[in-house]
């Protein structure tokens, strides 16, 4: 049964086969994976430099943790299927003004071949809890104005829309009851 777990370097094999699917389709999780194949790429064919990659990551999470300049402190979620990692998620604790207008509290993304199977649904509500630990009692969900399939994943867990902003729609999803 798939789950969200916390990055784990046992997914590198999965992991490196979405990344070849990714690249594939020219889709890089925004600039994200642009950014992490620069940084750690040339690295993660090998176990350790993998498992250095998810350290980095993981840290990323820690207010005192390293990250990129201009990053807020961000915890990140796999979703997996037994040995099969199928997307991920990312909750930022808090915004920048790009962030507020255009990124949101949550991105997410599902790899090619996982797609249409409601991964993405089910991330986002199993993140809202998450959110919610961290003392956000709503989150900001955007997406592209021609992202129809994450329009519907957002609505789909209560979100309320506000508002489009420089070709983003903009949604607010309460993260508790």
């Amino acid at each position: 049964m798939p789950q969200l777990i916390s990055p784990d370097p046992r997914f590198r094999v999965s992991f490196l086969d979405a990344v070849r699917e990714n690249v594939a389709e020219g889709e890089y999780f925004g600039d994200t994976l642009k950014r992490e194949l620069a940084v750690y790429g040339d690295n993660w064919q090998e176990p350790d430099g993998f498992a250095r990659y998810v350290a980095a990551v993981r840290e990323e999470e820690l207010e005192e943790g390293r990250r990129p300049e201009g990053f807020v402190p961000s915890s990140w979620f796999w979703y997996v299927d037994g040995d099969d990692y199928l997307g991920r998620i990312q909750i930022r604790h808090r915004f920048t003004p790009h962030l507020r207008d255009f990124g949101g509290h949550i991105g997410y993304g599902v790899r090619p071949t996982a797609r249409r199977q409601g991964y993405a649904t089910a991330m986002l509500r199993d993140v809202l809890p998450h959110a919610r630990d961290l003392g956000l009692d709503r989150v900001l969900v955007t997406c592209d104005t021609t992202n129809v399939g994450s329009r519907k994943v957002i609505e789909a867990n209560g979100g309320e829309f506000e508002d489009e902003r420089g070709g983003m729609l903009r949604f607010w999803i309460r993260t508790g009851h």
